[in-house]
């Protein structure tokens, strides 16, 4: 067993090679399973109490169905998020590996350096997006209490005023501090995330009933649009599957954690459709409200505090959602990229450094300009979230139908041909054909139907390209001679 100060102890590996293992990819060793029922829980209240957690649950109310037929619909598709995450959860929690290390166990040792790929860029791309709204947040706070800094945002560069740069350079590097003291220093910081959020946001719906009433309480916030209700609460409930695609890839990198198979299921069931449901309950009753109070429905929280005049109010406000932004940054968009960089060269990239490079990169991103262009981060969306799909398939299919739930812990480890994951070279090109082929139709249908080539396919894409990544790989894998499991020892 090794390890170094602040990160979870691991299992050493014997005969392990440099390319595939470090401290950070070795498996938790029982020590270092710390993650408890509330810890998971809290991990979801960070993922979802967000600026842009908010805005989405605010905007199923204004789908022109009836606020019943969205809740219903809330609970199909995040009960269908529940029992996806503990599939993607599972392998992670009882071999104690995160997501690139697991995806070895379908793409072979290297291959999975294309997974981890993928979801790498998603997170960078995110973690400066997700940046750079933290940043108007702390812009907001300067200038609630220093008017003069407006002078300020006259004068630019690279799009970004100097308070800008300010604003994001010092959100950018509060967040670094925070998040290179390792995963134990994360668990605790999330723990106080999630709940500070609901605490502000029921402040804030209490504010709204009492300037309002009751009156805010109405759920239907559009009127009735055409086509079947049935077909509109059926993509409701896709938009929330799809809200949560990238963590369907790399829970794992958290359920590693747990100490056990009851804290995961029963912190994602807290997290996910308990929490997520009563968030939005209070997020639809706080938008509602603010057509009485303000003349028009506010999605933007921030914006909601802004309205309210006080500056201790915009403080408040101000602060509470650069912590929820900076804990959904921990949850989707840093863990995961530090990681994957990991695991691109073990041998000299541990997690801190891979989150060092996840911050850097974020800059490069120029997430300001990106987020300015809506047709960019159409095609980004489109793209990528249609590429994540065939993946999960895959590596559901290739974890429960193929190896049956029976890996060589040692083998996600070595470089040896003998090893059942070594594939030819390192790569299975099963999976490759699979997540190619999947990821064709997939992104392609995205694409057409986002021009109004085809019908849009909208956010049906990720089911799509999951469900075609499952079976095309299981029946190439089906032709491939023998198991490629091996008999040993499995954990």
């Amino acid at each position: 067993m090794s390890g170094h100060s602040n990160t979870p102890p691991a299992l050493a590996i014997p005969g392990a090679d440099p390319r595939l293992y470090n401290h950070d990819l070795a498996p938790v060793a029982p020590a270092g399973r710390t993650w408890g029922v509330f810890s998971i829980f809290a991990m979801w209240m960070s993922d979802v109490h967000s600026v842009g957690g908010y805005t989405f649950a605010a905007s199923l109310f204004f789908l022109g169905l009836t606020g019943w037929e969205v809740l219903l619909a809330m609970v199909a598709g995040i009960t269908a998020v529940y029992f996806l995450m503990n599939l993607i959860g599972r392998p992670s929690l009882k071999y104690g590996t995160p997501f690139p290390v697991v995806a070895r166990m379908s793409f072979g040792v290297m291959g999975a350096n294309i997974a981890a790929g993928l979801r790498g860029i998603v997170g960078i791309v995110w973690y400066g997006v997700q940046t750079y709204f933290a940043s108007k947040a702390v812009q907001a706070l300067v200038l609630a209490f220093y008017p003069g800094a407006e002078a300020l945002t006259h004068s630019g560069f690279l799009g970004l005023s100097a308070l800008g740069w300010f604003s994001f350079l010092f959100m950018w590097l509060f967040q670094l501090l925070i998040f290179l003291n390792g995963m134990e220093t994360i668990r605790k910081f999330i723990d106080f995330c999630g709940p500070v959020v609901y605490v502000v946001m029921f402040a804030l719906a209490v504010w709204i009933l009492t300037q309002t009433g009751t009156s805010s309480l109405s759920l239907q916030l559009s009127p009735r649009v055409e086509g079947s209700a049935v077909g509109h609460m059926a993509n409701a409930a896709m938009l929330i599957v799809a809200y949560f695609a990238a963590l369907l890839l790399n829970f794992g990198d958290f359920s590693r954690f747990a100490r056990d198979e009851k804290a995961m299921k029963v912190g994602n069931f807290l997290g996910l459709p308990v929490n997520f449901i009563v968030f939005a309950i209070i997020t639809v009753i706080v938008t509602a409200g603010t057509v009485k109070v303000f003349g028009e429905a506010i999605m933007d929280p921030v914006a909601i505090v802004e309205r309210i005049g006080n500056p201790w109010v915009v403080a408040l406000g101000s602060i509470t959602f650069i912590v929820a932004t900076m804990g959904i940054n921990i949850v989707a968009n840093f863990v995961s990229p530090a990681y994957d960089i990991s695991n691109l060269y073990p041998e000299k990239i541990d997690f801190r450094l891979g989150g060092l490079i996840t911050s850097i990169l974020s800059v490069m991103v120029c997430p300001w300009i990106f987020v300015s262009s809506p047709q960019a981060i159409t095609i980004f969306v489109s793209i990528f979230g249609a590429a994540l799909g065939p993946m999960f398939g895959i590596m559901v299919a290739d974890y429960y139908l193929v190896k049956r739930q029976q890996i060589i812990l040692a083998d996600l480890y070595t470089m040896s041909p003998d090893g059942s994951l070594y594939f030819e070279g390192g790569w299975n090109r099963m999976a490759l054909i699979a997540l190619g082929l999947a990821g064709f139709v997939s992104i392609g249908l995205s694409l057409l139907g986002a021009y109004a080539l085809i019908p849009n396919v909208g956010d049906w894409g990720w089911l799509i390209g999951s469900a075609l990544g499952a079976l095309l790989y299981t029946a190439l894998m089906r032709r491939e001679a023998p198991s490629l499991a091996r008999p040993g020892v499995t954990a």
